[in-house]
């Protein structure tokens, strides 16, 4: 078992030693290879599936934006302040549980290769002193990163597509209706979302500690644990949805836009239940180290969204009722995907139901909060936007301007969501297998790598600053506005190139609390206070308030990056391997079936 696990993701690095110290050009450039590869290994395949999903809500506002004002700014809404609001709660485990699984993954050697194909090095990498040593170990880490980023990048940037087009969609339909649905995917859906992966990403631990350990029959039960936790949610998340039209309207929304929103929300209540089951499906799939699966269901319901989606809203004459059936069918489709891939290919783990499922709920849930509040603090700082563009003037046509911008800020933030988990899997890997060099080079190499496409995409708005709105609608005055907004859009693109991937080293290093207080200082003390200063007293508009925006992110990515370079990665390998003492001996099966 040892051997095919301690190989499980990357063939290149074969080493056990540490990465030597860097001290020539050709030394930084293999070396950055090297550990670019190790990054897109896991970065790939969640970028992928990222995309994937978040285009059934992208392709949604699209549509929805060509039928009116109204039901786009009701769509915006209703997807940003419902949707974002839990959406938050529900990732952020996920985060936390990654570092822990890969921290735990060093305890044996069958743990130490649970995460990268070939890396079986238990020797730090050498002091890279020479430009050919570099390019060296720069190439070895960068075939690692884009062995785990290439595929979840993939998946997240065709998962948040899902909603981008739908946004596009819809935002044909007018500028109300786009305002609603992005209000709606942002605030309500957003909410579920973020607290439904937050709590569901304590799976991550548990499943990731039980596939190094060898113990494949329990990740089975640890899926139906979490699903029996995450059902639980979403009907204590009920009441948002079916009551999301009063909530936005207390909330100082546009009376128009919050009653279209609250029925979008309302309508996509189905769409709560599938996060139920997809977020424990994917970390149970993830612990084994099964991403290109995940990437080609979520590309194939992407394609599928997009087609039906343009049929329903369009050519059935649904508007936004069908913008929020294709929403719903589509997250079903890629739970009713996943079940099957588990089912026929995952028999090893998956053994049928289990009443051991029932055990330990109370220990499940706890796993998650520190690491959710911390995700939440991000997730609802974007939803905050919506809120507050919701209180100006001319609301309809600024949330409906503020949420294409949001959708494409999100476009790119998938892209670097798999970043994240390439970066957080790298570094508390390395750190757990005591390779101090080596955390502290794929850091170096996986910020490069970010940072150039965020570069490119910066270049990509500001030469294409007058033209992307057109995709969302067809007002004049919303697409103006975009327009006017594009040089900040830009801006964020670079910030949010570097930001997750900081975060991401700050999971691998295990500062979940630390980044939590950095988060409520830099977003709530900072950013929001002065977007409502620069959108209301100076009158900015939504344009005050994305500045408000760019200020916190940025005093955040600053505080991050300070904290990144002045760390003492001696010390967190040496805590690391503390942590696996701690932890070691917490899979082993009792006689009754339980574990300790």
């Amino acid at each position: 078992m040892a051997d095919p696990l301690h190989s499980a993701l990357l063939d290149e690095d074969v080493s056990t030693n540490d990465i030597s110290a860097i001290t020539t050009c050709g030394q930084f450039r293999k070396e950055s290879w090297i550990e670019t590869k190790k990054l897109w290994a896991i970065a790939g395949p969640a970028i992928f599936t990222t995309l994937c999903n978040y285009s059934i809500f992208v392709i949604t506002q699209i549509f929805v934006g060509h039928l009116g004002t109204l039901q786009q700014a009701a769509v915006a809404i209703g997807s940003s302040v419902i949707s974002g609001l839990t959406f938050g709660i529900m990732v952020s485990e996920k985060k936390e549980n990654r570092h822990y699984k890969a921290s735990v993954s060093s305890m044996s050697d069958s743990l130490h290769s649970a995460l990268l194909d070939g890396d079986v090095s238990t020797i730090d990498t050498s002091v890279i002193t020479t430009c050919e040593q570099f390019r060296k170990e720069s190439w070895i880490e960068w075939k690692k990163l884009w062995v785990i980023a290439g595929p979840a990048i993939f998946t997240t940037l065709c998962n948040f597509s899902i909603q981008v087009t739908t946004q596009i969609f819809v935002g044909h339909l007018g500028t109300v209706e786009q305002a609603g649905v992005a209000i709606a995917n942002s605030v309500i859906s957003g909410l579920a979302f973020g607290i439904m992966l937050g709590m569901g990403s304590a799976l991550e631990t548990l499943c990731g500690q039980a596939f190094g350990a060898g113990k494949l029959d329990m990740l089975g039960v640890y899926l139906q644990r979490s699903w029996i936790i995450l059902i639980s949610s979403a009907v204590v998340l009920c009441p948002v949805y079916i009551f999301a039209t009063p909530i936005l309207k207390g909330l100082g929304q546009d009376a128009d836009v919050a009653d279209l929103a609250g029925k979008f929300a309302l309508w996509t209540l189905p769409m709560l239940f599938s996060f139920s089951l997809n977020f424990p499906m994917q970390k149970f799939l993830q612990a084994q180290r099964k991403l290109m699966p995940m990437a080609w269901i979520s590309f194939a319901v992407f394609v599928i969204h997009i087609v039906m989606s343009w049929v329903f809203i369009y050519k059935v004459g649904l508007g936004l009722a069908g913008a929020a059936i294709m929403l719903n069918v589509s997250w079903w489709l890629v739970n009713v995907g996943q079940f099957l891939y588990i089912f026929y290919f995952c028999k090893d783990a998956w053994k049928g139901f289990s009443w051991l499922a029932f055990r330990e709920l109370w220990a499940f849930v706890r796993l998650s909060l520190a690491s959710a509040l911390m995700l939440c603090l991000e997730i609802w700082y974007m939803t905050s936007l919506t809120i507050m563009t919701g209180h100006l003037k001319n609301a309809t046509i600024e949330v409906d301007a503020i949420s294409i911008c949001m959708s494409l800020n999100g476009l790119e933030v998938m892209i670097f969501i798999g970043f994240n988990a390439a970066i957080s899997v790298r570094v508390s890997n390395e750190l757990g297998a005591g390779r101090p060099r080596a955390a502290k080079f794929s850091v170096l190499i996986v910020v490069l790598t970010s940072l150039t496409f965020g570069l490119i995409c910066m270049a990509i708005i500001l030469g294409c600053k007058d033209k992307f709105a057109v995709l969302f609608t067809d007002s004049k005055e919303v697409i103006n506005m975009v327009t006017d907004m594009a040089a900040l859009l830009g801006v964020t693109m670079v910030l949010n190139s570097v930001q997750p991937v900081l975060s991401g080293v700050a999971v691998g290093g295990g500062w979940q609390a630390l980044i939590a207080y950095v988060n409520l200082g830099c977003y709530y003390v900072i950013g929001v206070p002065l977007g409502l200063l620069m959108g209301y007293y100076f009158d900015l508009g939504a344009k005050g308030i994305w500045i408000g925006m760019i200020c916190g992110t940025a005093l955040q990515t600053l505080i991050l990056l300070l904290i990144t370079l002045y760390t003492n990665w001696n010390k967190e390998a040496a805590q690391a391997e503390n942590r696996l003492k701690v932890w070691g001996g917490s899979v082993e099966p009792l006689n009754n079936g339980t574990m300790k």
